[in-house]
């Protein structure tokens, strides 16, 4: 308890400094960019700060739009401990001879924008430009589960977590050797590196599947941790726990995981966010069915609790920051005609509905929206079978032959694909998975970033108050 009002009181006065240097001197937006495996992060964050430095494509910022944003260029971010993004590689890897997507989040990374940007009316012409900077913190999307493991003790996690496991694939193996396994038996190293690995193939097939929810994160991506203790557990079976035995082990190594390696992260990254991004690759959720999106839902709804969401003022650095606004959205819209983009919005909205009450609840303002953050295809209509069908034309990556395709049609209500009925409804039934495109070469003009789907108005929701 003393460490936890330590902590507290640690990030108030931090939050409290950070806030008076705002106000008075430079302001700085720290976004937090996440999201689920393979939403798109990496591609988001390249595309937006290329397009904020050149901003010919960026209608739907109103600070663009209007030239009042004189200038941009990247700094060296605050945090001397955290890795720099790399944009450059990034958008190199993007915008090349041979372009191809960039590699996926690893580890947390950073990157600092400055703007140099002239203020409304008569208080531009007294003051001039003033500089906001624009922190923009990345992090794989596989930790972002472990949030929901803080208010968790070890029988609940495991009570939960057994019960989503059985209708998974990929979980026969572990549970047969939960099976041969006695919890209150003396700890046996060799047991509990077994059970832990079965429990990490299961997360990383049923991540594969298309299922959310696959925690620990540290499981899928240890990078400095791998082979510690701290990741050699794996859920049990609810019993007696006597001292020494497996069960009490597994107990004290994950107390000891959400302690060092959560919560540490949680007071890092998480509970200095100003403005938070949610990417889903919702398409990919729908290819991978019912029970899959159905598990998105729920997961989307748990882990916004970890964005504090609520309302900024001046005094609420003497509480801690709170996440005021928050912008879920559904990546890839290129893999749609744009006549299904409403639609795909409308599925974002349905997915996070109960998670956008709790926030709109407690003062944060929410909105859904459908972007592709770099445009991989171009659509076209044909007539087929005596009616006009919207296609999007691309370059696949396994085969590298540019193809015109049309997936299915999202359902005009949500709430069809969302009730898990897939014959109620045209389910699309491996098609989405199908449309895996490379990035178009591009030729881009002087003044403009990589084209996309609606980044600006991300942009504008984000950040646009603040310019």
């Amino acid at each position: 308890m003393i460490g936890t009002i330590a902590d507290t009181l640690g990030r108030s006065i931090e939050s409290a400094a950070q806030t008076v240097s705002g106000v008075f001197f430079e302001p700085v937006i720290r976004l937090g960019v996440t999201g689920l495996a393979g939403a798109g992060k990496t591609v988001f964050i390249t595309s937006l700060v290329a397009n904020l430095m050149d901003r010919g494509r960026m209608p739907g910022l109103s600070a663009a739009r209007s030239g009042r944003i004189e200038a941009a260029y990247l700094q060296p971010q605050p945090d001397d401990t955290v890795p720099r993004f790399a944009f450059e590689a990034h958008l190199d890897a993007l915008t090349g001879d041979a372009p191809s997507w960039p590699s996926s989040t690893r580890s947390v990374s950073e990157l600092r924008l400055s703007l140099r940007v002239r203020p409304r009316g008569l208080l531009g012409g007294l003051s001039g430009a003033r500089t906001v900077h624009l922190d923009i913190v990345d992090y794989p999307g596989e930790w972002l589960l472990d949030l929901g493991l803080i208010d968790l003790d070890y029988t609940t996690w495991s009570r939960q977590t057994l019960a989503r496991a059985r209708a998974r694939p990929g979980s026969d193996a572990f549970f047969d050797l939960l099976e041969r396994t006695d919890p209150t038996a003396k700890l046996d190293e060799a047991t509990a590196q077994e059970l832990a690995q079965a429990w990490t193939d299961h997360l990383r097939a049923a991540q594969a599947a298309g299922f959310a929810d696959c925690a620990p994160g540290r499981f899928l991506l240890p990078g400095d941790l791998e082979g510690s203790p701290a990741l050699t557990f794996a859920p049990l079976s609810e019993g007696a726990a006597p001292r020494g035995s497996l069960a009490r082990e597994f107990a004290r190594r994950y107390a000891a995981y959400v302690a060092q390696v959560v919560k540490p992260f949680f007071r890092a990254h998480f509970s200095r966010i100003d403005r938070q991004i949610v990417l889903v690759d919702v398409l990919g959720a729908i290819d991978a069915g019912p029970a899959a999106l159905g598990e998105l839902r729920e997961t989307l709804t748990a882990i916004l609790g970890a964005f504090r969401p609520g309302r900024n003022a001046f005094l609420s650095a003497l509480i801690g920051k709170r996440v005021d606004r928050i912008l879920f959205a559904a990546t890839k819209a290129d893999h749609l005609h744009y006549g299904q983009h409403d639609r795909l919005e409308a599925m974002m909205g349905a997915l996070v509905a109960e998670a956008r009450r709790r926030a709109d609840f407690a003062g944060a303002e929410t909105r859904a929206i459908a972007l592709a953050a770099l445009r991989a295809t171009v659509e076209e209509s044909r007539r087929i079978d005596g009616a006009e069908t919207g296609l999007v034309r691309g370059r696949l990556i396994e085969t590298g032959k540019t193809v015109a395709l049309h997936p299915g049609d999202l359902p005009e209500d949500p709430r069809a694909l969302l009730r898990g009925d897939a014959g109620a409804v045209d389910w699309p039934d491996g098609t989405f998975g199908v449309m895996r495109f490379a990035p178009a070469p591009l030729t881009l003009r002087d003044g403009n970033g990589p084209p996309h789907i609606r980044l600006d108005r991300a942009a504008e929701f984000l950040i646009g108050d603040k310019l």
